[in-house]
């Protein structure tokens, strides 16, 4: 035994079955799983959020799932938090924990700690969300794009407040977001870990995309949101402003009709799922296998847990 909690990760691109392969390992391995979406920790989003059906969260406990509201404060600091406790908790019962999740900085926080904030510069933020009113977000994506290309590769082109921030940061200090993240390194590491990643080849994951985009509407996504709505939960809460929420979000407000909102959806669900991919490749401990070959993994897997007296 070397004292570190040894916990498994499962990441990947949206639609790529992390599920359903972070189940399959589970059950192999007696463990549990540490939900690592950042849509899944709210409550009432379940259809948008592709959250494990009732019957799958049977199979094997899942933690971290519906545990704030959508209209609460979450971020990665406040997902850290609970996912060690959940992973403490998993691990004082003799069970494996499994991290399963698409949502790369959460991951990243719970196994290493978040990096210290930034310096702040309140006149250069002015300044930027001037330019944001006369430019656009596009504008001001490339000009980071341009200091900052890793920084804006994760970061949608739409996303103003963390472009802006980003771009304060370079104005503040002279270096770019991305340098003050890897000097960070991370060093609070309290776990060994070993990460598996699905690959998928991209046009068939597109069309895993575009499948689950058709099953989402076909279980009810619309009504889904109507009902978030009818709960007072408006359309630019940060949940509301997630895949599938803000697309329906806006064809109920009629700012686009109902084929425009699903062919966006589609085409934004392919881009987050770039970048995610962008994410998680720059980490080189992360194995990439197919999600029909997990079982390759397995004996690796056993092995890697029995060095820890399991």
């Amino acid at each position: 035994m070397d004292g570190q909690t040894r916990l498994i990760v499962i990441c990947g691109p949206t639609a790529a079955g992390k599920t359903a392969v972070a189940i399959e390992v589970a059950e192999q391995v007696d463990g549990e799983i540490v939900n690592a979406d950042s849509v899944q920790v709210y409550r009432h989003l379940d259809i948008g959020a592709a959250k494990p059906k009732a019957d799958e969260q049977a199979r094997v406990r899942h933690h971290l799932i519906d545990v704030v509201d959508p209209d609460a404060p979450f971020d990665a600091a406040a997902f850290a938090r609970l996912g060690r406790a959940a992973v403490a908790d998993i691990a004082s019962r003799g069970k494996v924990p499994i991290v399963a999740g698409g949502t790369g900085l959460y991951i990243k926080a719970l196994l290493g700690g978040l990096a210290r904030r930034a310096a702040s510069d309140p006149e250069a933020r002015e300044r930027l969300r001037r330019d944001l009113e006369k430019e656009g977000p596009e504008a001001l994506h490339g000009r980071l794009a341009r200091i900052d290309p890793g920084t804006a590769a994760r970061v949608h082109p739409h996303d103003a407040v963390r472009i802006v921030r980003a771009l304060e940061v370079f104005e503040a200090t002279g270096r770019p977001l991305s340098a003050h993240h890897r000097d960070h390194r991370f060093a609070d590491a309290p776990y060994l870990t070993f990460k598996i990643g699905l690959a998928v080849e991209r046009d068939a994951l597109y069309a895993r995309i575009d499948r689950r985009v058709e099953a989402m509407l076909a279980e009810g996504l619309e009504a889904e949101v109507r009902d978030l709505l009818a709960r007072g939960y408006g359309e630019n809460l940060k949940a509301m402003q997630s895949l599938g929420y803000r697309h329906m979000g806006g064809y109920i407000a009629g700012r686009f009709g109902y084929d425009e909102a699903v062919a966006t959806l589609k085409r934004d669900t392919r881009r987050f799922a770039k970048r995610q991919l962008t994410w998680f490749r720059a980490d080189r401990q992360i194995r990439w296998v197919a999600p029909e070959e997990i079982s390759v993994l397995l004996p690796e897997i056993q092995a890697f847990l029995q060095d820890a007296g399991k």
